[in-house]
């Protein structure tokens, strides 16, 4: 197993703190056919904790956004990267000296999943009600730009 060197704060110069040394990455997994979106209820000692967001975190060195986003959703929600689509790769925040891509997949909603410590739970939530959610802060700045290129991918297939 490759190293795992990306776990740490960056202090940006936007003024925040972000966790990843490398940036970080996350995945949108996306049911086809209900058009619903796997999100998490991140755990309260988290950061950001009793917000709902999707998985993700620190990118490693070694790893692309891809294969960050993967990696993430696989330790997060036990969901084998075999099992999903990668439609879309796009860095939504992009601080110069810290930046985030969220992946948008496509996934079965018979797929089971199973949460590990980071989030109290996940659920399949309807594309056009993700926004009704207290979402994590960094993931509602970009929600909508991401819903559209979600639906503007759907449209296309």
């Amino acid at each position: 197993m490759a190293e795992r060197d990306g776990d740490g704060w960056v202090e940006c110069r936007c003024g925040s703190k972000h966790w990843g040394k490398h940036g970080a990455a996350g995945i949108v997994l996306i049911d086809p056919e209900t058009t619903s979106v796997l999100m998490q209820l991140r755990a309260e000692w988290t950061h950001g904790g009793r917000v709902w967001g999707i998985p993700g975190g620190a990118r490693d060195s070694h790893e692309n956004a891809v294969e960050s986003a993967l990696r993430e959703m696989y330790e997060e929600l036990s969901i084998h990267p075999d099992s999903v689509t990668v439609i879309h790769d796009h860095m939504w925040t992009d601080h110069t000296d810290w930046h985030y891509h969220t992946v948008i997949a496509l996934l079965p909603g018979e797929t089971t999943f199973q949460t590990n410590e980071e989030a109290e739970l996940a659920d399949w939530i309807e594309l056009a009600k993700v926004s009704n959610l207290d979402l994590h802060p960094g993931f509602a700045s970009t929600w909508e730009t991401i819903r559209g290129k979600i639906e503007e991918v759907l449209a296309a297939r």
